[in-house]
């Protein structure tokens, strides 16, 4: 790479932080030759400023090269492990358990580049055509878990199935989950019944009391979640083909805003 570093580059401390968490290199076989630190720099370049793969500055690695690891991570759920790994460690900096208390969900819809095969919908609420980003957060705004749906799937189900998901995969970081914040469109008996039977935690309706704009501190964290998404250009709009990679790109995301936390 060139001797100026982009913006978007790792720090040698942020990297110190996640290097342990890179996938080791396979044994046997030609060994590997590729930097990984330039490789995570490309892809969180990438995911950044928005470009084309191949359309990524020629002092990283090949752009072929850059998205065979970030696709390959994808495929073996390294994104989103990095994810729980760095927020773990992020809360416990903050003086927090590991583990949260308290959860909160919501779901952005957003446009995509054009009809996006069969995982694609409109959201007649939001008057948008594309794709859902459901997501679970703890009170710190960290990601837990994201699901990308058609934009025309029920908020109640697909919060659902991400929970479902996170308790399948990440059991012992819901062990200690006691309340789980929603807005008046996750009310009713249904999701209210299955996340007791899950993870027996009650769901709290937090509703406005009027037409009028009222801050509502505990709805607000999903919010700065999805606001701290909004500054990541890939993310603006849908440009996946495949969901599961928007759902990559989203936890990539988020190991960028932590690193920064944790090496502050």
């Amino acid at each position: 790479m060139s001797d100026k570093p982009y913006a978007t580059d790792l720090t040698d401390a942020e990297w110190s932080i996640l290097s342990p968490l890179i996938p080791k290199a396979k044994t046997g076989g030609h060994p590997r030759t590729v930097d990984m630190r330039s490789v995570c720099n490309a892809i969180y370049y990438q995911l950044k400023t928005g470009c084309q793969w191949h359309l990524l500055p020629h002092d990283f690695p090949p752009s072929s090269t850059v998205y065979f690891y970030h696709r390959r991570w994808q495929r073996h759920g390294h994104w989103e492990q990095m994810n729980h790994r760095l927020r773990e460690q992020l809360r416990q900096k903050l003086g927090r358990d590991a583990h949260p208390s308290a959860l909160a969900t919501d779901s952005q819809s957003v446009k995509t580049t054009g009809k996006r095969e069969e995982v694609y919908g409109f959201d007649g609420g939001k008057k948008v055509k594309g794709r859902k980003r459901h997501v679970l957060v703890d009170s710190l705004d960290l990601l837990l878990k994201v699901v990308v749906t058609a934009a025309n799937t029920s908020e109640r189900l697909a919060s659902a199935y991400a929970l479902m998901e996170l308790w399948d995969e990440y059991r012992k970081c819901l062990n200690y989950v006691k309340v789980l914040w929603v807005d008046g469109g996750y009310s009713g008996d249904k999701l209210a019944l299955a996340v007791w039977l899950m993870i027996q935690a009650k769901v709290e309706v937090i509703q406005r009391m009027g037409p009028e704009f009222e801050l509502l501190p505990k709805r607000w964290v999903v919010e700065r979640t999805f606001e701290w998404l909004n500054w990541y250009r890939r993310l603006s709009k849908d440009y996946e083909r495949l969901p599961d990679m928007s759902e990559a790109a989203i936890y990539a995301v988020m190991t960028r805003i932590m690193l920064k936390r944790l090496a502050a």
